[in-house]
């Protein structure tokens, strides 16, 4: 089955977990949370559960935990 069969080219509502998710209501894609880029499910790899947020990529990840501010601080040595 395609990313455009069964469920349907719809954005899916998800609940991300720990190195997992469930889709809550069947779709195709989920959207961004920073780019508003569509993310087919079969290639969602980076969200964050504190904020149940989906992202297109580690950049975007990275970009939301800083503005976030969950980024460890770095100290030079």
């Amino acid at each position: 089955m395609n990313r455009f069969e069964g469920s349907g080219f719809r954005e899916a509502k998800i609940r991300y977990l720990d190195g997992d998710f469930q889709i809550v209501a069947s779709g195709s894609y989920v959207v961004c949370a920073l780019t508003g880029v569509q993310i087919p499910i079969d290639e969602l790899r980076y969200w964050s559960v504190a904020r149940q947020e989906p992202y297109a990529d580690c950049e975007t990840s990275l970009e939301a935990d800083k503005r976030a501010g969950v980024l460890p601080i770095q100290t030079r040595a």
